[in-house]
């Protein structure tokens, strides 16, 4: 039901959810829909005429279209908003109540509000997570643990700036119907937040902000732009008031980034290195072209091997050319009781956060409050007193299209070792994305869908290329089923009587679907949500 003309609304009702679904939310969903759904799917279409020129022998370079725009060095995009001028350190996590609460105590400087990756498009969790934001916003928000911890906010001053992060352009929303038609999951969320707690960030001296993922080109960058002032239009405030930070996430935006800039130009707020999601994206555009697109095992990809340094050394670089901020990447662990498992991982942390202050970054991310003080104190030895390093021009970078393309020289193996953690990872993640969670604690590592995309690519591009293990038999469907069968063995020992209750029939036939299938699936996210109520 809705009281806006043309909006149907599928998902079940819950307490409060008419704070968020507003009739000016829903209406300005309508508006979003309307004007700028039918170019999301002529850009969802384009992303398939991309992939088949590169199965035909085609590749990615820079846009010989879009050169003046790379060699106008006039042009730069907005100062950083209230809010974002220092990023040394960002938090990123779901918004679930808890998870909202810590984030924004956790001492640092921004936190991305996940409804993406890290998150599940359960309509509960859809609504859920706006109105996590609202109370936080209103400082209305707290939680009581099962076991009687009480969770409050610190004093205003002391808290994160919400950067939320919206579904990808090819995520739809099921539960909003507009004319009939399913909506884009981008425009829900991005149109659910503008409209309620976006505007009380106003009343605060900050503004709605954005993570924009997954994009492949300038022309989605475009969308997003028109949607952004076709928003602030409709709400009767300034444009440019909205900011946006662009995931460089997938392998075609890496030639882009210049062109990203310059469409976002006075809603721009930066470019951000995310490392798993691109390795999936290599994979997924390049997935049929055999050892010249080979991935090892994706532990040992570090952001160091060649065509990894040649895309965050542009991105630097880029981004401070236009005045932009540079954000780094994941530190995706997760602090352990045991101490020698503390020592080394923080000790990789450190080097991995201080490569990207030493690089020009101007922030990086972490997945859990107990990472943000090292992170904190790799930029803050960079920095100093500066709120970032926006006059680190990194006019000593000049990387190529051969260099961005370079994954050929990448050192290490595809092993037996890491098949297993593909398809035991994949699987446990798919389990509980499922049963509606998306930021998965496994093996001391903060998972999100970006770890079940890579998993099940790999295990694909192996067994469609013929690859034979370092210390093994070549990759065949009849191995890939053998060690789905004993790593769900393995799982279900270590789970006890708990694994009775779970979704793993249903993780399991997913992940062997996308894995096995004949043609690659592009994304796993997809399928998945159909499986959800």
């Amino acid at each position: 039901m809705s009281t806006v003309e043309g909006v149907q609304i599928t998902g079940a009702s819950h307490e409060r959810d008419d704070e968020v679904l507003t009739p000016r939310a829903l209406e300005l969903i309508a508006r979003l829909h309307r004007e700028l759904n039918p170019r999301r799917l002529e850009l969802l279409a384009a992303r398939q005429e991309r992939v088949r020129a590169l199965a035909d022998g085609g590749s990615l370079d820079f846009l010989p279209e879009t050169a003046a725009i790379r060699e106008d060095d006039s042009w730069q995009v907005g100062a950083p908003a209230p809010g974002l001028v220092d990023r040394r350190v960002e938090m990123t996590g779901p918004t679930d109540r808890k998870m909202t609460i810590n984030a924004l105590n956790s001492g640092a400087k921004v936190w991305l509000a996940d409804h993406e990756d890290a998150n599940t498009p359960l309509w509960e969790n859809v609504v859920g997570g706006q109105l996590n934001l609202l109370d936080a916003t209103n400082r209305t928000i707290d939680f009581t643990s099962p076991e009687g911890k009480q969770y409050t906010l610190k004093p205003d001053e002391e808290l994160a700036t919400i950067v939320v992060r919206p579904r990808g352009w090819h995520l739809p929303e099921k539960h909003i119907l507009v004319d009939g038609q399913e909506t884009s999951g981008s425009l829900v969320d991005f149109a659910l937040y503008v409209a309620t707690a976006g505007m009380r960030q106003l009343e605060k001296g900050l503004g709605p902000y954005f993570y924009l993922p997954k994009m492949e080109s300038h022309l989605e960058a475009r969308l997003w732009n028109d949607a952004f002032n076709l928003a602030q239009d409709f709400l009767g405030i300034p444009r440019g008031t909205i900011r946006a930070t662009v995931l460089i996430e997938t392998y075609p935006a890496a030639f882009e980034m210049e062109e990203i800039l310059y469409e976002l130009r006075e809603h721009s707020a930066g470019l951000n290195a995310g490392r798993w999601d691109y390795m999936f994206s290599v994979i997924k555009m390049f997935r049929t072209r055999g050892d010249e697109f080979l991935l090892p095992d994706r532990n040992s990809v570090t952001m160091t091997v060649p065509f990894m340094r040649a895309y965050t050394e542009l991105l630097v670089r880029t981004c401070h050319k236009r005045g932009a901020h540079a954000i780094g990447g994941m530190a995706a662990f997760i602090p352990s009781k045991d101490p020698e498992v503390n020592e080394q991982a923080f000790a990789k942390v450190k080097a991995d956060k201080d490569r990207e202050a030493g690089d020009g970054f101007d922030g990086s991310w972490v997945a859990h409050p107990g990472m943000v003080e090292i992170c904190r104190e790799a930029f803050t030895a960079v920095l100093g007193d500066r709120p970032n390093q926006l006059d680190k021009k990194r006019e000593d970078v000049h990387v190529t299209a051969e260099q961005l393309l370079d994954v050929r020289s990448t050192p290490g193996e595809v092993t037996e070792a890491g098949l297993r953690s593909n398809i035991s990872v994949g699987i446990q993640y798919l389990e509980s994305w499922l049963r509606g969670t998306g930021a998965v604690g496994i093996n001391n590592m903060m998972e999100d869908a970006a770890t079940a995309e890579i998993s099940r690519s790999q295990v694909w591009q192996w067994l469609h290329n013929g690859v034979q293990l370092a210390d093994g038999p070549t990759v065949t469907r009849e191995l890939v089923e053998k060690v789905i069968e004993e790593e769900m063995g393995r799982i279900a020992e270590a789970r006890g009587e708990s694994f009775a209750g779970g979704r793993w029939d249903d993780a399991r036939a997913l992940f062997t679907e996308m894995a096995l299938a004949d043609e690659y699936p592009d994304f796993l996210t997809l399928p998945a949500y159909q499986r959800m109520p």
